[in-house]
């Protein structure tokens, strides 16, 4: 049964506080009928809707904040609520209706920074990258301290390879938040594209997080080890212990990040033996094959540790791998160039030559081809192609594409109208 219309403002103020103390309670079944029941001649029915509709997003509720807000609009179309309705169809993944809401909300309000910072991010999210470092931009203009705008700004600026103004913005967040070690590390990929090592290394310390930031970068967790890190001084230090002196100090180091880190800043791990009587590298097990035989083979003080043996007892200073540039003091003029650091094995290699030179047509140009990397990084979508996108070269005549696709995801998997052409 339908109320009648409320005829005194108590009633009204009544009627109107039922649904809120429902959405409140969470209890937004028992919300819509109550609004169902509020006449809509009501003027303040829209700001109502508008309240609702926002705690409805809040709480997650998104189909039916999207309802309440689109009603609300419909009543009386305010920049507010066209930016609530933004950000509740962002999240259904309605990116081409938030952003044309968004829009709306800038044009009837085109002074408030927060419209243009959402308006930015999804415009971000959905790769229109110029657009939104301009929406990015014109946060900035409104307000200048606006911290979140200028970071993304300054991640956007990287991406684009204006290196000099991500410095720019990663220098003027960071004196906002000194203490954010997320602007800090931001800085200092800036700093490290630019060739200038020796500041962007000290700034590249602050790397250690255990989360997904707001740049959506993965950084490193730091192990938690009871031994000094090693920073590049001398390691045989008066502060360490007598038995350090008699046998020379021991460094562990601790591998980072991904396989193409951990093969880059291998080079290191000898230069290392030249401050340490012995170095150990805890490797990852799939490289190490390829450790062993291309350096421990070379460098007997060199030893790969297996991260389930030994302990804190077996060395006296640690050090992260990707810390080492940093503690060698590494410039652009000094960066270790032994060449090669690391080989294939001559006896496999010799039977991989074989296999291949038994392929139709031996003596034809052979690609070796990887299109995608590990799908369990948060950032692959940035660094990693489709099959679909490599499938035009195949078929360019007088070359062999030999795949060295590793596949973790089927997704990356080449088709089988290509495998005449892709050799696995």
């Amino acid at each position: 049964m339908s109320i009648p219309s409320p005829t005194s403002s108590d009633e009204l103020a009544t009627l109107h506080d039922q649904p809120v103390k429902a959405c409140q309670a969470g209890q937004f079944d028992m919300a819509k009928k109550l609004l169902d029941q509020i006449p809509l001649r009501d003027p303040e029915h829209a700001a109502l809707l508008h309240t609702c509709g926002t705690l409805a997003l809040k709480a997650g509720e998104l189909e039916l904040a999207k309802k309440w807000i689109e009603q609300s609009i419909q009543i009386r179309p305010d920049p507010h609520v066209y930016n609530i309705l933004h950000i509740a169809q962002a999240k259904l993944g309605a990116f081409a209706d938030a952003i044309q809401n968004a829009q709306h909300a800038v044009a009837l309000e085109p002074n408030i920074p927060e419209f243009h910072y959402n308006l930015a991010v999804t415009l971000e999210q959905q790769d229109r990258i110029e657009e939104a470092a301009t929406s990015y931009r014109r946060t900035l203009e409104i307000e200048p301290g606006h911290r979140a705008a200028r970071t993304r700004l300054a991640t956007l600026a990287m991406g684009l390879g204006a290196t000099d103004e991500a410095e720019q913005h990663f220098r003027h967040a960071l004196a906002l938040t000194p203490t954010d070690q997320t602007i800090r590390f931001g800085l200092s990929q800036a700093l490290l594209t630019a060739g200038r090592y020796e500041e962007g290394w000290s700034h590249f310390e602050a790397r250690w997080t255990d989360d997904v930031n707001a740049d959506r970068r993965v950084h490193a967790l730091r192990h938690q080890l009871p031994l000094a890190q090693w920073t590049g001084d001398v390691p045989n230090a008066a502060n360490r212990v007598e038995k350090v002196h008699k046998r020379g100090a021991r460094l562990v180091v601790i591998p980072e990040q991904g396989y193409g880190d951990n093969l880059q800043f291998a080079r290191y791990l000898p230069l290392a033996l030249e401050r340490f009587s012995h170095v150990g590298y805890i490797c990852p097990r799939a490289l190490r094959r390829l450790y062993q035989e291309s350096l421990c083979s070379r460098w007997p003080g060199l030893v790969l540790v297996d991260p389930t043996r030994g302990g804190p007892r077996d060395w006296d200073w640690h050090c992260p791998l990707m810390s080492l540039p940093m503690a060698f003091g590494t410039r652009l003029d000094n960066v270790p160039a032994r060449i090669p650091y690391l080989y294939a094995h001559t006896r496999r290699a010799a039977r991989w030559g074989t296999k291949l030179a038994t392929l139709p047509e031996p003596n034809m140009p052979r690609i070796g081809l990887v299109w995608g990397g590990n799908s369990g990084f948060p950032m692959d979508r940035e660094r990693s192609l489709t099959f679909t996108q490599i499938a035009s070269l195949l078929p360019l005549p007088n070359l062999r594409w030999i795949s060295l696709q590793k596949i973790n995801d089927p997704a990356k998997r080449s088709d089988r109208a290509s495998h005449a052409r892709l050799i696995d």
